[in-house]
Order: C-alpha cells, then structure tokens, then sequence
C-alpha cells in the first residue's frame, strides 16, 4: 500500500499564490512552472555540522535558499547531517537552513543517518514524512507523478520485505503515467565511490516497471546518466535515468573515470536539481549556489 500525506499546507499554498499576485519569489531563479506542470527540488549530502564557520554562511545555507515556493516537493537523498545524523545535528544546522521548508520534504536517509543507532535522529526529526514503522521506505502521489522513498541502507535483495513492499507497490501504481524513485546509495557513478551494484535489482525492477527516474546522493558531486538498464547498458527507449545529485553542502569529491553513459559530470559546485514535471514529460535544470557556473538541463517523456 501506498503511504500518502498531503504535501503542501494551506499556508503554503496561500503563500505561492500571494507570491504569483505579488511576482515575488525565492532563490535560485525559479518562478511559476507553466501550467499543468509543477517543480520538485532535489539533493543529498548536505547540513555538515562539522564545517567552519556560522551555519548562516554554510554551503548547505546556500543551497537551503536555492529552494522556491514554486517547489512544491522537496527530495532529499540522504546523509541529510554529519558527521552522524544526531538529534543536535538536525536541531542546530539543518533545522535553521533546510527546515524553512520542512512542510515539503520527503526524505530517505544516508548512511550517515545510521551513524546514530536507529536512525534516530532522522526518524525523530521527520515523523511520518519518512514513511510508516521507521522501516524507511514509502510512497506517494503527486501532480500525476508516483514518487517512490527506498532504504539502500537495510536488505533490498528480492527476498527482503523491501523488495516485496516495492513490486507490489508498482503493481498497484500502474495508473500513473510517470514514476520517479529514489534512495542513497547510487547504482552508477563516476564520483569517488564508484557504482554500488547494491541496489542493482531494485533498479531492474523498476526498469521493468517503466519507471522513468532514480535519484541518489552518496558522492559529492552531480552527474546525469543517458537512460539505461541496471547492467549498465544503453536504452534510449525502456531505460532509467539516473541523476545523483550529493551537491547539497557537504564537501565535494573527486570524479573518477566517467562511467558508461554518464552526459555531464561535475564537482565544482553545490546546488540543488530542479524536477519540473508535466502530465506525460519532465526536464531538468541542475541550479548551482551564487558564484558558480556549472549548469545543465534538458527534457524528456515518460514511457511507463
């Protein structure tokens, strides 16, 4: 079964269209989608509690002001604090920057988050926007889009209750046109952890779904895939396409070899992806914080 929570509160809402009225806006550029079609805000690796300096002038502060009113779901892709996602971490350094738009997040945790037995820390702060039972996994509904929340830090083999969770929750979501998954641990990577196959079967299931999108963080960079299979193989016509996006403020890495199918890379910058999602396609705009100049966007349709 699918979990499901609205997403936007009626203070939010009547904050968005006060801004349209007005022609105001938040950071980043972003203004109202066109009509018909809605924005997602995305990234991972981001509130590290351990760098120099005030919070108010932190990089994951200036990602944090990246995020619009337009963005009416917001997609964080793990590690959400370091060094090890305490309670103190998320109170005194992503409370004060990510939490202006707590409302709007729908997370999945990192490895760091675990760091802290349980969870703790992540699942407390959350509440049921992380999903039901604390078990880290969930789905939703929105804007015709299904969104679905996996756990790359439990067992996601085709025996483990995740898996099975999952390709029941595909089944019973086959009204939606367009799909979007995400979770931690990337499948493919050229950052300085590599692919992690951990996730490989997950991927085929949703590949054999139709799933359109997988989202991840886990190495400090951005980086798009051509859309693919979970062998790594090129499919322009059934594949996923996979962005990891560990740009939200902890500290870039290195980009290794490029990995097969990876379009853009980079480790220049943090900043967030923006999603703009219609009825039946979607684009992208990777937006970085003041001073850099990394940028990339496109567009595609889905084909579930």
């Amino acid at each position: 079964m699918s979990y499901a929570r609205p997403l936007v509160s009626a203070a939010t809402m009547l904050a968005i269209l006060l801004l349209g009225a007005c022609g105001g806006g938040g950071g980043g550029g972003g203004g109202p989608p066109p009509e018909s079609t809605f924005t997602v805000a995305v990234a991972g690796d981001i509130a590290d509690c351990d760098g120099n300096g005030p919070v108010a002038a932190s990089a994951y502060a200036k990602t944090a002001a990246l995020v619009t009113p337009w963005d009416v779901v917001v997609l964080t892709l793990g590690d959400t604090t370091y060094p090890i996602g305490a309670p103190t971490e998320f109170a005194t350094c992503f409370n004060p920057t990510w939490g202006a738009f707590k409302d709007r997040i729908r997370p999945t945790a990192g490895n760091h988050e675990y760091y802290t037995p349980g969870a703790e820390g992540y699942f407390s702060f959350f509440g049921a926007q992380a999903g039901p039972d604390r078990r880290g996994y969930y789905s939703f509904d929105f804007g015709g889009w299904h969104f679905i929340s996996l756990n790359s830090n439990i067992d996601a083999s085709p025996e483990s209750a995740q898996y099975q969770w999952l390709t029941a929750d595909l089944a019973s979501s086959r009204t939606a046109l367009c799909t979007i998954a995400y979770w931690h641990y990337p499948v493919f990577s050229s950052g300085q952890h590599g692919n992690i196959p951990y996730m490989a079967k997950v991927f085929e299931a949703l590949q054999g779904a139709g799933v359109e999108i997988v989202l991840s963080g886990h190495d400090h960079v951005y980086e798009r895939f051509a859309p693919q299979n979970a062998d790594g193989v090129a499919d322009p016509v059934r594949g996923i396409r996979e962005f990891v996006v560990g740009t939200g403020g902890a500290e870039n890495y290195l980009l290794e070899t490029p990995r097969p199918n990876s379009e853009v890379r980079d480790n220049t910058s943090h900043g967030i992806l923006r999603l703009t999602l219609g009825p039946s396609s979607y684009s992208w705009q990777y937006v970085p914080v003041a001073g850099a100049t990394f940028r990339d966007a496109g567009s595609d349709t889905c084909h579930r």
